[in-house]
């Protein structure tokens, strides 16, 4: 029998607690689903993990596979004498038998406890799968048709391959990198266990006017020299149609403009802002009567924007 290192699998100490090993089996689960992974054996290293997580996780189990000792992965071994007598009744022939086989054999018969443990209620897997969306779906709330093909272990823990297909809402102000949970919606419970949960994690796709920071959005808003200085009312884009905004005089390039609640949603507080960063924009091609304009107020105009340079100088003597 060929050993398998379900700690180095999931990349944890042999000392690790539940809450570590589940955790490092739902990060590594995510990166190697063949739903989200297509680096070359992803599939076969998605049911590693999922195999050394099924261990791991129950104490009883965990409990047997330490009693096994230590070995290098893929080394030859033998449970030592009497650990099948130990763990269930079941008698073995452990040539061409494999670790999973093993394990499915023992706590799928009759453990030292007295009760089959293969009509035990076991609930079902836990999945993660990433959903894009656009930003005016998140700000409005959209379903999305997830159509997946997802691992599961069957009564006498096997893993295979089952299509599942179901329409998930997302509600509205769902946020870049937010997790949701769906109940129910996992792996299929054994012997009446429940059902696991299936987990989306949202992702914004690029948006070509707005830049997202969780509910807030920011957006530049070009103005020309003269609105800047005269100051202007202008419209401007929202998620939720154009809005009015109104410019002061003065305005300089760089300055945030604050929307009040015309972010992203927010579940029970209104909604984020949005923010228009004013970038002042000249023109690249002017007509004869524009360049005598702008020669004439170069000519009278006392502002210097650099007369900070001089009093810097002036200063250091």
């Amino acid at each position: 029998m060929k050993y398998k290192d379900y700690y180095s699998i999931l990349g944890v100490g042999r000392n690790a607690d539940g809450a570590a090993i589940k955790k490092a089996y739902r990060k590594l689960a995510h990166q190697y689903h063949p739903d989200v992974s297509k680096a070359p054996g992803a599939e076969e290293r998605f049911k590693e993990i999922a195999e050394a997580y099924q261990t791991l996780k129950d104490p009883e189990k965990r409990a047997a596979y330490d009693q096994l000792g230590s070995y290098q992965a893929g080394q030859d071994f033998r449970p030592p004498p009497g650990w099948e007598k130990q763990f269930g009744d079941t008698r073995f022939s452990f040539e061409d038998l494999d670790l999973s086989d093993l394990f499915s054999g023992i706590f799928g018969g009759r453990p030292h406890g007295g009760q089959p443990a293969g009509n035990m209620p076991m609930p079902g897997q836990d999945y993660e799968v990433t959903a894009h969306i656009s930003l005016e779906e998140a700000y409005r709330g959209t379903l999305v048709e997830l159509n997946l093909n997802v691992p599961e272990h069957d009564a006498h823990g096997r893993l295979h391959r089952v299509p599942q297909a179901f329409t998930a809402r997302i509600p509205q102000g769902a946020s870049d990198g937010q997790r949701l949970r769906l109940r129910g919606k996992g792996g299929k419970g054994i012997n009446g266990g429940r059902d696991g949960d299936l987990y989306l994690n949202i992702a914004l796709h690029p948006h070509a006017l707005y830049r997202v920071s969780g509910h807030d959005l920011y957006l530049d808003l070009p103005l020309t020299p003269w609105e800047a200085a005269l100051g202007t009312s202008i419209e401007v884009p929202t998620l939720g149609g154009p809005v009015r905004l109104k410019v002061a005089p003065g305005t300089h390039a760089g300055q945030k403009l604050r929307l009040a609640k015309r972010g992203l949603p927010k579940p029970h507080d209104g909604g984020g802002d949005l923010f228009a960063i004013v970038q002042i924009v000249v023109p690249t091609v002017l007509s004869e009567h524009e360049r005598r304009l702008f020669k004439e107020l170069a000519d009278v105009s006392t502002f210097n924007p650099r007369g900070h340079f001089t009093q810097e100088r002036e200063a250091g003597k």
